[in-house]
């Protein structure tokens, strides 16, 4: 019950008389659970990495896998590991790695797609070229769509354009600031948020992403707007290395879901209607053909349905 607890703390208090109860099964009974003002959020936020750092730890590998495919996308995962993907597919992983037998540690690069993994060394040298020369005739815009690769991880390759381009999806994002896949864990779960960015005005925004239809679009991105919420009102995104150089604003973040235009799903309205007003919410509609880029087609807003919602009476 302790996600639902989350959520319902931020429910629109009047549009409806809300209620929790949790089956105790020891008692056999139901037992009311306060809502209270946050509900049962512990949640850690991570370190920001230092990708510079990263990168030139790295510079070896990195240099042997641009040297096949230059326009490659370089995520970093931690200090001692980064991967390789292209439009969000990843393909290889360099990691540092340590010998028991001498305690020397080194690089080591992991390729493959899905379960297939090896670690590349002479013997399958030639196969790792041709796994990236496969990946980058086919996952492309144009590519084969009937193709594994080009259909695989759709979430991955929208969050991989909108990252690179993230002015397209809102014209107040600062594109030197964009976080994606950001960890922040809780009791229940370890959630990453799609993306984390920051407004021309030096205000958080949260930006979930669906490729396809789902009906759990916004009440997971107020899942992972309260987490965010939560560690700005500690100053734990400065403290923790985020931003580094700029302001955060005092301003609840922003909470932008996005998704195709034609795969929204039809229940994400009547959600949307009983969320807090609290929430600064917007539902951005995409083109359906963002893998040629990222286009908004239509964009809704809380005043949009709020007239929608009839105040509860009173008994």
């Amino acid at each position: 019950a302790a996600l639902t607890q989350q959520r319902m703390v931020h429910l629109h208090p009047t549009a409806a008389k809300w209620q929790l109860w949790e089956f105790d099964e020891r008692a056999d009974e139901m037992v009311a659970v306060e809502i209270g003002d946050h509900g049962n959020l512990t949640t850690r936020l991570v370190h920001a990495i230092d990708e510079g750092m990263a990168h030139d730890r790295f510079a070896q590998s990195i240099a042997r896998v641009r040297n096949i495919l230059p326009q490659c996308e370089i995520a970093v995962l931690s200090s001692a590991m980064i991967s390789f993907r292209l439009h969000g597919l990843e393909f290889a992983q360099a990691r540092i790695a340590h010998d028991p037998r001498n305690f020397q540690s080194g690089q080591e690069v992991n390729f493959g797609v899905g379960a297939e993994e090896r670690v590349l060394d002479e013997r399958n040298e030639a196969d790792f070229g041709d796994l990236i020369r496969l990946a980058a005739a086919i996952r492309r815009k144009d590519g084969p769509k009937n193709h594994a690769l080009w259909r695989m991880h759709p979430e991955r390759w929208l969050e991989s354009s909108v990252v690179a381009d993230i002015e397209a999806l809102d014209g107040r994002l600062r594109p030197e600031w964009v976080y994606s896949q950001v960890p922040a864990f809780s009791a229940a779960d370890r959630a990453m948020i799609d993306i984390l960015a920051m407004t021309r005005e030096h205000r958080l925004a949260v930006i979930e992403l669906k490729a396809d239809e789902d009906i759990h679009l916004p009440l997971q991105g107020v899942d992972y707007w309260s987490r965010v919420a939560w560690h700005q009102s500690r100053g734990e995104f400065r403290r923790f290395g985020y931003f580094p150089g700029g302001e955060i604003s005092d301003q609840s973040p922003l909470l932008l879901l996005v998704a195709p235009a034609l795969h929204v799903h039809p229940a994400t309205d009547t959600i949307l209607r009983y969320l807090s007003p609290q929430i600064e919410w917007e539902l951005l509609g995409i083109d359906e053909r963002w893998r040629e880029g990222v286009r908004v087609v239509f964009r809704k807003r809380p005043s949009e349905l709020r007239s929608q919602v009839a105040p509860r009476r009173s008994a």
